[in-house]
């Protein structure tokens, strides 16, 4: 059997200070067409580096009472920290009334390693004028030994500042256990997934890898792992991809129509993208949001429709994704301090379906702290009827916008993937939608999957 390598999703890195509208436009294009999942051999490059990024970092404003360039109402390219992600998803009430995570336990599981993540979350904090967290580093199979020259090792470890800072942001109180795996090999992050689930680590899991769902030799293995840590009340999260309804062919020379895996695994909530508008990006109020084109959904075509869709009659047969949806546009991005940038240190504003799962992790830390319990099979509890009573208090529902895309390269001709249009309700662009924090933790505190028939757990 081929060994296939899962790689991560590719962030859409956007370097702020001296960036032209053109290098703008270009990078956006990156997020769209360059995002085919690499073969096993093909290496995995930051084009946008190379290619078109400012090698200035973007500058520290000093203290957390200044806001960012990028923060102003004329900004071309906006970006937001955590006080203006917190007000934008209405998080901040349930911070100010003591839901900060304390208790919870959030595990990322990630690749290779980034050295400097315990210093880069201390100076984020010291930014954002946040507290400072407990984060275990964990690594079952051992770490192998960072190389700054190699971009596969290099994305990774900007894959886990975003992912351990910006979880951390949203539940600021919450244990982070980073779970890595030696490589980025399917056997490497199953074996680290594996021990989770053994250990019973954490209460929730955020995954921001993936690769094409007919491209994963290994999946049963994986649902195994799913379902092991699913029994034990640990709810599974994943970014949908990147590349929309687009996902790179088994040998890594064009695009295809597709999902990504583990997203589209019955026992994981897919996280979609969305680009974010506020009408005071330095405030973070929220204007609107329309679908990220980026945003991975459409249908499986190997995971049949789990029974929490039933109620969705756009679902056909098979499983379809996302579940939920998050601000990922790297036009609306988020900032992160990265000391293995090729640029040198510094703070980057990062988009992607990446930077959407750990804050949903994050806001179920916070239920899990609210409830006194686990939550358990997310998505049992978000497509249920009672939910969608709820569902206009619970959720932003984002109903523009679509995932079709323009794939190609260098090498390759450029083909339209066809994708999904975003509407009322679920949609495989967006889900059900964005978080409605303040009334959507609450409800999932109270409404927890924990005592789901096992009849229904054992149709996953």
């Amino acid at each position: 059997m081929i060994q296939r390598s899962i790689i991560p999703r590719r962030p859409s890195y956007l370097i702020v200070t001296n960036l032209t509208m053109l290098g703008l436009v270009v990078s956006a294009l990156f997020s769209l067409v360059g995002r085919a999942h690499a073969s096993p051999n093909t290496p995995y490059v930051f084009q946008p580096y190379n290619k078109i990024a400012s090698n200035t970092p973007m500058a520290d404003p000093g203290n957390t009472q200044e806001t960012f360039p990028c923060q102003a109402p004329t900004a071309i390219q906006t970006c937001y920290g955590p006080s203006q992600m917190r007000k934008a998803y209405n998080i901040q009430p349930l911070l100010d009334a003591g839901i900060t995570g304390k208790g919870s336990t959030i595990v990322i599981v990630d690749a290779y390693q980034a050295p400097d993540i315990q210093d880069d979350l201390h100076s984020f904090d010291k930014i954002f004028g946040l507290n400072d967290t407990e984060l275990n580093i964990i690594a079952p199979d051992g770490l192998t030994p960072f190389d700054p020259k190699d971009f596969n090792q290099v994305g990774w470890s900007a894959e886990i500042s975003l992912d351990v800072e910006w979880a951390h942001a949203i539940a600021p109180d919450a244990t982070i256990d980073l779970v890595l795996s030696k490589t980025a090999e399917d056997k490497d992050l199953l074996s680290a997934l594996n021990y989770v689930g053994d250990e019973n680590l954490g209460d929730v899991v955020s995954m921001s890898f993936g690769g094409n769902e007919s491209c994963t030799d290994s999946a049963q293995l994986w649902h195994q792992a799913f379902r092991n840590a699913a029994s034990k009340g640990i709810t599974l999260l994943a970014s949908s991809g990147d590349s929309g309804a687009a996902e790179g062919s088994c040998d890594g020379k064009t695009a295809v129509k597709g999902v990504s895996y583990p997203a589209a695994d019955s026992f994981v909530t897919a996280v979609g993208g969305t680009q974010l508008y506020s009408t005071d990006p330095s405030v973070g109020t929220y204007q609107n949001e329309i679908s990220w084109q980026g945003s991975g959904g459409g249908f499986s075509t190997s995971t049949p429709k789990p029974f929490y869709q039933n109620s969705v009659n756009s679902i056909g047969k098979y499983r379809g994704i996302p579940d939920v949806s998050y601000d990922a546009s790297p036009l609306s991005g988020v900032i992160i301090k990265w000391s293995e940038a090729p640029f040198g240190l510094g703070l980057y504003i990062i988009g992607g379906t990446s930077a959407g799962s750990p804050q949903w992790a994050g806001i179920v830390a916070l239920a899990a702290q609210d409830g006194k319990s686990r939550i358990g099979l997310l998505n049992s509890t978000i497509y249920s009827s009672d939910q969608q009573a709820h569902y206009s208090s619970n959720f932003h529902d984002v109903t523009s916008g679509n995932n079709t895309v323009i794939s190609g390269g260098l090498n390759t001709k450029p083909a339209t993937i066809q994708g999904y249009n975003a509407g009322p309700g679920w949609d495989a662009v967006t889900g059900w939608g964005s978080p409605q924090a303040a009334a959507l933790v609450p409800y999932l505190a109270n409404h927890n999957a924990l005592n789901l028939p096992s009849s229904d757990l054992a149709s996953l």
